[in-house]
């Protein structure tokens, strides 16, 4: 299962990132070492949506995925990758690491 994080990005060029006391839903607490992580800046604290991949930088996003894209993907029950990620991450706004399915995951790849 691969992961996403959405929180506040202080550096968004850094190599590593660290996250302390991060909220956990829809399956976001089963994370572990070597999972894939998608890590969103968080438009609440002045970030743009997706940066990075692994909680290592492995690669940088080429294209913007935030809010402003996934706004229009509000059907919750169409089953698409976007809707996805807009159910878990700004439905509710509050930052957080969620589990996501192997479809989104392949979603976000391809912004890399």
């Amino acid at each position: 299962m691969a992961f996403a994080i959405k929180t506040e990005i202080r550096n968004p060029r850094a190599k590593v990132f660290t996250f302390t006391a991060q909220k956990t839903m829809y399956g976001g607490k089963h994370i572990a070492a070597d999972d894939v992580v998608f890590v969103f800046a968080s438009e609440n604290e002045g970030g743009s949506g997706l940066i990075a991949i692994t909680v290592r930088r492995t690669a940088s996003a080429a294209r913007l995925l935030g809010r402003d894209q996934l706004k229009r993907f509000k059907d919750w029950g169409d089953g698409r990758p976007e809707t996805e990620l807009n159910f878990k991450f700004y439905r509710q706004a509050t930052n957080k690491i969620v589990g996501i399915s192997d479809e989104t995951a392949a979603l976000l790849e391809r912004f890399f």
